[in-house]
C-alpha cells in the first residue's frame, strides 16, 4: 500500500500555483483601465471644455495652464485627447463583440454541420478575402457620407468573415472529441451540442481574438477618421485630430504626438492581453 504524505515545501505550493501575468501584460491592462475610466468620467478630468475655441489665443506651446498647448483654434488638447477616450473605445468594442456574435454563429453552423452549409459560409468568407477591404470601406463610408456610426456598421460587416474562419478552426479541432462523439450517442440535437457543448470549449479562442479584433478596429476607426470619414469635424477624436494637428509638429509637436501615442499605446495594450490570453486559455 502506498501511502501519500503531505508536504511542506513551499517550492512545491509555488509550482502548483497558477502562474501570474507578465508585468508586461499587467502594464498594458492597466493602461486600458486608465483609458475607460477617462472615457467614463471624461468631464471630471478635463481641465478645459475641449469644443471651447479662442483664435485670439491660436497655437500655445505646453503650459501651466494648457498641459499639451492649444491647436490652431485655441482648444485645449489635452482636453480633447481625453475626451477622445470614448470613440476610442465605444466603436472597437462594438466592432469587435458584433462581429465575433456573427461570426460564432456561421462558424458553429460551418465547423459542425459540414456539407453544403460550410461551402456556402466559407466560400463566402473567400469572397469577402478577396476584396480589397479597406478600399471598398473607405467607398462606402464616403458614399454614404461618413459618420462615426456608420464607419462602426461598415467595419462590423468586414470583421466577420475572417473571425468566421477562426471559430470554424476552433470548432472543426472540436469535433471529433470523444465528448461530441458522446453526446451525439446518447440523441441529444444539434442544437444543444453546438451551444452546451462545443460553445463553451471554443469560447477562449474567441475572446482572445475579441481583443485582437479591438486593436484593429481602434486603428481602422481612427484611420477613417483621420481621412475625414468617421466622426464629424471638430469632435475630439484621436484619429480626427491627428488630421487637424498635423500641421503641429515643429509648432506644438504634443498636439500631434499626443493623440498619436494614445493610438499606438492602447492598440498595442490590447494586442499584448489578447495574445496573452489567447496563449493562457487555449493550453
Amino acid at each position: 500500500m502506498t501511502i501519500a504524505l503531505a508536504t511542506n515545501d513551499p517550492l512545491a505550493r509555488r509550482r502548483r500555483r497558477k502562474p501570474r501575468a507578465p508585468a508586461l501584460v499587467l502594464a498594458a491592462a492597466s493602461l486600458i483601465a486608465m483609458v475607460a475610466v477617462l472615457a467614463i468620467f471624461a468631464p471630471w478630468f478635463v481641465p478645459h471644455d475641449p469644443g471651447l475655441q479662442d483664435l485670439g489665443k491660436g497655437i500655445t506651446g505646453i503650459s501651466g495652464e494648457h498641459l499639451a498647448g492649444t491647436d490652431t483654434l485655441g482648444r485645449d488638447i489635452f482636453s480633447r485627447v481625453i475626451f477622445g477616450a470614448a470613440t476610442a473605445l465605444v466603436g472597437p468594442i462594438i466592432v469587435a463583440s458584433a462581429a465575433f456574435a456573427f461570426a460564432t454563429m456561421l462558424g458553429l453552423l460551418a465547423g459542425y454541420l459540414g456539407g453544403w452549409v460550410d461551402m456556402l459560409i466559407m466560400r463566402w468568407v473567400d469572397f469577402m478575402f478577396a476584396l480589397p477591404g479597406t478600399l471598398i470601406i473607405i467607398i462606402i463610408v464616403g458614399i454614404v457620407g461618413g459618420g462615426y456610426w456608420t464607419a462602426v456598421g461598415v467595419l462590423t460587416f468586414f470583421f466577420i468573415a475572417p473571425d468566421t474562419r477562426i471559430v470554424r478552426s476552433a470548432v472543426l479541432e472540436q469535433r471529433p472529441l470523444p465528448y461530441v462523439d458522446a453526446a451525439r450517442t446518447l440523441g441529444l440535437s444539434k442544437t444543444r451540442i453546438l451551444f452546451v457543448h462545443i460553445l463553451p470549449n471554443v469560447l477562449p479562442v474567441i475572446l482572445a481574438y475579441v481583443a485582437i479584433d479591438f486593436a484593429f478596429a481602434l486603428v481602422n476607426l481612427a484611420g477613417l477618421s483621420f481621412l475625414g470619414l468617421g466622426v464629424e469635424p471638430g469632435a475630439p477624436d484621436w484619429g480626427r485630430m491627428l488630421s487637424e494637428n498635423r500641421t503641429l509638429l515643429f509648432s506644438n509637436p504634443a498636439g500631434l504626438l499626443l493623440p498619436a501615442g494614445m493610438i499606438v499605446v492602447t492598440a498595442v495594450s490590447m494586442n499584448l492581453i489578447g495574445d496573452w490570453l489567447f496563449e493562457r486559455l487555449t493550453r
